[in-house]
């Protein structure tokens, strides 16, 4: 599979920044951040509360392939339509802590866009276990399914 979703982690820094350009326009890359009907596709994932707003929350569930459920969820910070989105991500009974995420949306073109992504983690330790999970991997899988879904709504 092709890595069309670019992560980078510094040494020694406690965030990692990711990229991707998608052939969708700005408005529906946005919309498959808020709109729960569409994160559920992409994300594989049951969305059992959402709501994209200022002082908002969301909480998910995904099943493993064992059958065990997760449950992750958070705070929205800020949600700018089409612009940006700022939250906390805590997935339970996991060591990573709570980390911030902050999601820019950039419009490239009538038909492009660009995703920018910024998780700072409590600590360089969190985001390095974090890292030795099949993290990239699976952010790309996701991106190239939100690619998919997105571009037949």
């Amino acid at each position: 599979m092709e890595q069309r979703t670019n992560v980078f982690a510094e040494e020694g820094k406690q965030e990692i920044l990711i990229t991707r350009e998608f052939d969708l326009p700005l408005e529906l890359l946005f919309k498959a951040y808020v709109r729960a009907d569409i994160v559920e596709q992409w994300m594989n994932t049951k969305v059992l509360k959402l709501d994209s707003k200022k002082h908002g929350s969301y909480e998910f569930e995904t099943t493993d392939l064992k059958g065990n459920k997760h449950r992750f969820n958070g705070v929205i910070h800020e949600c700018i339509p089409n612009h940006k989105i700022i939250r906390t991500f805590e997935m339970e009974n996991m060591p990573f802590g709570v980390q911030l995420e902050i999601y820019e949306f950039e419009k490239l073109s009538d038909e492009k866009s660009r995703l920018k992504q910024q998780i700072i983690y409590q600590s360089v330790e969190h985001r390095n276990q974090n890292l030795k999970l099949p993290f990239k991997q699976g952010i790309n899988w996701a991106h190239n399914r939100l690619q998919n879904i997105t571009n037949n709504q």
